[in-house]
């Protein structure tokens, strides 16, 4: 059971997906969507070339029975495409995939005639899930991957957003104010000694008690027993854990042992973090060259001077920069201010 198979096991319940919704999703239409319609919807469909989508995780929900911008929205959907990434690297093209699978399901939903001729499309909320080691660089907008077109063509131009969550740039402290399953799995992950897993752990415990919740207890505890634990302790099994509080009593009896592997690891951890310093450069540099790149398409000739200040910005200036190209009728209007 990899890694993305086992978060992808914790989202199929409800709570999770409620949670990140209420906790992540930083807008005020969340406090109308009516969570007790929160529903999980078809994520396996095939493209009109027979290629398929398989485990995509998609739920649906409905708004509260009140008018939502004039309109009865009661009975409208919204769905939420929840794409879970785990790679060693960011993906710079994410915008055009998420482009791409939200034209997928709306293919589905034609489809099946779940939307039949002269009706309106659903919003769909695309968020990726990312846990990466380097911070997330990519754009979350299509339109930002793609050159900047003259005159009226740039209407054409498609706009498309996701919803990032890195969970590594979650501090401690913002997820552990919160009441929620998902900032606590975040926790989990951003954990640096067992005391911190140890704390969560209490605290999932006393949260997922009542037995309607047996199913997801268990599926943080098959997480944590077949991907969490054995990347931190590699060398041990934990076939014998079955429940949260066995996780939660063996950390306590062992925590000596693990908090010196743990420490072990946090060394090989800085030679890593090294590394990954040298990729964000990268990143940087290919965001240079091609602010470069328009500035000429765009004004012609770029001076010295110019050439100078772009190769000592840093990345979001970098990228303000690179949206105000979209606008600027001169040179001297990008870099202003």
């Amino acid at each position: 059971m990899d890694h993305d198979h086992s978060y992808k096991l914790l989202f199929t319940h409800p709570e999770m997906v409620a949670d990140l919704l209420r906790g992540f999703v930083k807008e005020d239409w969340v406090k109308d969507l009516d969570f007790s319609t929160l529903e999980k919807a078809n994520g396996s469909y095939v493209s009109d070339d027979l290629r398929d989508r398989y485990d995509d995780i998609v739920w649906r929900i409905r708004w509260k029975n009140e008018n939502v911008q004039g309109k009865d929205q009661s009975s409208v959907w919204l769905y939420v495409y929840l794409l879970i990434e785990f790679q060693s690297s960011v993906d710079w093209f994410m915008a055009v995939r998420i482009m791409t699978y939200i034209g997928l399901l709306y293919q589905d939903l034609i489809r099946s005639e779940a939307v039949k001729t002269n009706e309106l499309l659903p919003p769909v909320l695309p968020i990726v899930l990312y846990n990466g080691d380097p911070r997330w660089q990519a754009s979350v907008d299509i339109a930002d991957l793609i050159i900047p077109a003259p005159g009226e063509l740039e209407h054409y131009r498609p706009h498309l957003r996701y919803l990032l969550l890195d969970e590594g740039r979650y501090q401690d402290h913002e997820l552990a104010s919160l009441r929620n399953l998902s900032a606590a799995l975040f926790r989990l992950e951003n954990s640096r000694t067992p005391e911190d897993v140890q704390q969560v752990l209490q605290t999932l415990i006393v949260w997922l008690q009542s037995p309607e919740q047996s199913n997801l207890r268990r599926a943080f505890t098959i997480w944590l027993k077949k991907v969490f634990l054995p990347g931190r302790m590699p060398e041990e099994t934990f076939d014998e854990i079955q429940d949260l509080q066995e996780v939660h009593n063996m950390l306590s009896e062992r925590v000596k042992e693990w908090s010196k592997n743990w420490e072990q690891q946090g060394i090989e951890k800085g030679w890593k973090e090294g590394w990954q310093k040298g990729m964000q450069k990268g990143w940087q540099e290919g965001e240079l060259s091609l602010l470069l790149r328009l500035l000429e398409w765009r004004f012609g000739p770029v001076s010295e001077v110019i050439n100078a200040r772009v190769k000592q910005a840093d990345s979001p200036t970098l990228e303000l920069w690179s949206k105000r190209i979209l606008t600027a009728q001169t040179i001297e209007e990008v870099f202003a201010g």
